[in-house]
């Protein structure tokens, strides 16, 4: 059931948090910049208004979700560290402060299924609105980067043990009489299957590869003999049977049991050469380096992914971008919706000086967006995601370039608060006269 947020006009007789910090600290500032009712009014429709049990705060958990990518922190740790600190608890609604903790690290998990991409997209368009008209620039530019999932690398033979594994589970709890469960054979199988990389070891590694698939197709054909057809396992069972299907060279390979969405990409780096996850696509201002563009594309063609990157930030700034610079990877089309693509490459004949310095000056401004990269991965939970499913790929991917905008904005100001203060100090340096009347 949806509340009604509490009105805080009442004074009371307890000191109060916005009385009481310090209004230069970023957090104070940027939680009197976010217009919160935005929230609030798209939010609270997803509520019933009469039935079940009163709904936290929605600046509460809108408040949590940003502070968690801002500060790089889990569910636990944000809910934990509410109760610690002052600026938290007031960026986040409080009026006076709450020494427990706000809710449960879990109800972080069901507001972000419950708000989904479009509310991520939402707070992500709101990152967006404070940064002005940094954010309004005409020319942006575009890359691509691989935000990993939580897996252990995948091999085969890691899969076809954690497939015996389960399968010995799901007998377990069904009680269903397998004629062997291979405990001790696997573990030994896990043994021989070390250091394949030594010329001694490879044959016997190989041996115990398809020892273990055998096994495992093995209790999986088991299982479904044993068990009725309609079944709450027959979607692991069909998953575990695709996976000892496919073979090394195989398309679509799954790569986890828990997250069969994952896809392998090559982005061409020596020191990774494969990265398991999906592709998110950036866009960012030349200049301001303002993100204002971030959608999931899972593992699509750079090329391809302009046109819907392109129409996500138009529809987030209302400003349709003229020209979107990117590398040699956006080969392709030379123009979507009015929008010029720019691609490094060799220059026709024709084209004036001036065209030469502008779209050198564009390349050479394009690298920018690495550091961007960069940032969101160390800072802001970019670099590994640890949300479930297709549609945690999306809402990571927003929530991180938003937690990016906030910060910008936050670094701003306080450079502007430090600025304002040495301009104070050299002023009354320099003037004696001026500070005693200070004083005074």
């Amino acid at each position: 059931m949806y509340t009604k947020p509490a009105a805080d006009s009442q004074q009371t007789f307890f000191f109060s948090l916005g009385e009481t910090l310090d209004r230069r600290h970023p957090l104070f500032i940027l939680a009197r910049a976010i217009d919160w009712g935005v929230f609030e009014e798209a939010f609270g429709k997803l509520y019933s208004p009469t039935f079940g049990r009163p709904c936290k705060p929605v600046r509460l958990m809108v408040g949590l979700l940003i502070l968690k990518q801002i500060r790089n922190l889990s569910d636990e740790s944000v809910v934990g560290q509410w109760a610690e600190n002052a600026y938290y608890q007031h960026f986040c609604g409080n009026a006076q402060f709450t020494p427990c903790a706000p809710c449960e690290a879990s109800e972080l998990v069901h507001f972000r299924k419950r708000i989904g991409e479009a509310g991520a997209e939402l707070i992500f368009k709101e990152s967006i609105r404070i940064n002005g008209d940094d954010a309004k620039e005409a020319h942006v530019v575009a890359d691509t980067t691989v935000q990993e999932k939580n897996i252990a690398f995948p091999t085969d033979a890691k899969l076809a043990r954690k497939i015996a594994a389960k399968c010995a589970k799901i007998a377990e709890e069904e009680q269903a009489k397998v004629r062997q469960s291979y405990t001790r054979t696997l573990k030994k199988l896990a043994l021989d299957q070390r250091f394949r990389s030594h010329p001694k070891n490879k044959a016997k590694a190989r041996r115990a590869d398809r020892k273990a698939r055998t096994i495992a197709g093995r209790l999986v054909r088991e299982l479904l003999r044993q068990l009725p057809a309609q079944n709450r396992w027959s979607a692991d069972l069909a998953l575990f049977g695709r996976v000892l299907a496919q073979r090394r060279d195989g398309k679509d390979k799954v790569y986890s049991l828990h997250e069969p969405e994952v896809r392998c990409i090559a982005k061409g780096k020596e020191r990774k050469k494969y990265e398991f996850g999906s592709k998110l696509s950036l866009l960012k201002t030349l200049t301001t380096d303002v993100i204002v563009g971030a959608l999931d594309v899972r593992d699509a063609y750079d090329g391809n992914t302009l046109a819907p990157a392109l129409a996500q930030s138009e529809r987030l700034t209302g400003v349709r971008a003229k020209t979107a610079t990117g590398d040699r990877g956006y080969k392709g089309p030379k123009e979507i919706g009015g929008t010029r693509i720019q691609v490094p490459g060799t220059f026709k004949e024709g084209t004036t000086q001036y065209r030469r310095r502008r779209l050198r000056h564009d390349f050479r401004r394009r690298a920018a967006i690495e550091p961007v990269i960069g940032h969101a991965k160390s800072d802001h939970r970019l670099g590994r995601n640890f949300l479930k499913g297709v549609a945690g790929d999306a809402v990571n991917g927003m929530l991180a370039a938003a937690a990016y905008n906030f910060k910008r904005m936050m670094n701003k100001w306080k450079r502007t608060a430090s600025l304002f203060v040495g301009w104070l100090l050299r002023l009354f340096s320099a003037n004696p006269v001026c500070h005693h009347a200070y004083a005074v």
